[in-house]
């Protein structure tokens, strides 16, 4: 049997198996219906471990031991198996989510707090900085700067970020609006992006802006976190943003935006000028 090494691997990732589990299952599958031995072969994997990657496939529920002797193994549908392996994920998931869940209030958790606040005596504030590569990371990122806001949360954006930061931070942002926090963004109003300012609308003051070009995010006047490329010119994969904890320079970023928010269209007149 041949099969491709990109093909392998690609199983392995996708079902978490090892080399030899993937090579003994995807060589059942070839066959059907397959002993240990000749299932060693196939797949060029040791005697001696065949017996032990045949019973971790069937714990994991890939194959099925067929009642007899000699020992004969039978392969299970790649649907089915798709169907138990996605239940495996999820039961595994909410069993680590619970104790995860479980560190909140207790006693490692205590110590882990104990330990980082004792270093954060020793960080300079300008040690606070860093570079985050991915958007995904970015927003992530941005979205625990913004759960510690207790006054004020700008944001400048793109008409195509609006819709992604609404995705990524909506749910934080009104939680910070009903408790008093001030919300402010500004982005470009298109057809495209006007049911998702109207939706940002409901509790957070939203302007349009023209002429600015720029993506950035300002936490109480102390953290910013800015990118450094226009999103229409690179990859989400690519794209980087530059996270500090910084009063100086954000209180100056901070300053500038309310310069301009006072020459911004209001956000409803904006959209009503679109229709």
């Amino acid at each position: 049997m041949i099969v491709k090494e990109d093909f392998l691997n690609k199983l392995r990732q996708l079902f978490s198996l090892n080399l030899y589990e993937v090579r003994i299952w995807t060589a059942l599958l070839s066959r059907g219906v397959s002993t240990a031995g000749e299932l060693s072969e196939i797949a060029d994997v040791p005697r001696s471990r065949t017996y032990d990657v045949l019973e971790s496939l069937e714990k994991k529920g890939f194959i099925v031991m067929k009642l007899g002797k000699p020992l004969n193994y039978i392969a299970v549908e790649p649907q089915e198996v798709v169907d138990r392996s996605k239940k495996i994920v999820q039961k595994e998931a909410k069993y680590h989510v619970k104790k995860l869940d479980n560190l909140k209030g207790g006693e490692l958790l205590r110590e882990l707090d104990t330990l980082f606040k004792q270093g954060v005596e020793f960080i300079e504030p300008s040690d606070l900085s860093g570079a985050l590569r991915g958007r995904h990371n970015v927003y992530t990122h941005m979205d625990t700067m913004i759960k510690s806001a207790k006054k004020s949360v700008i944001l400048m954006t793109s008409a195509e970020g609006l819709a992604r930061k609404s995705e990524a931070l909506k749910s934080t942002l009104q939680s910070l609006a009903k408790r008093g926090v001030d919300v402010r963004v500004a982005a470009p109003m298109t057809k495209e992006s006007a049911a998702v300012a109207k939706d940002l609308m409901s509790f957070a003051k939203v302007r349009a802006v023209d002429k600015i070009n720029a993506r950035f995010c300002v936490v109480d006047d102390k953290e910013v976190m800015f990118m450094v490329m226009d999103d229409k010119e690179v990859h989400p994969s690519y794209d980087v943003g530059i996270w500090a904890n910084t009063p100086y320079f954000a209180s100056a970023l901070s300053g500038m935006y309310n310069m301009a928010w006072k020459n911004m269209k209001d956000g409803s007149a904006a959209l009503k000028a679109l229709k």
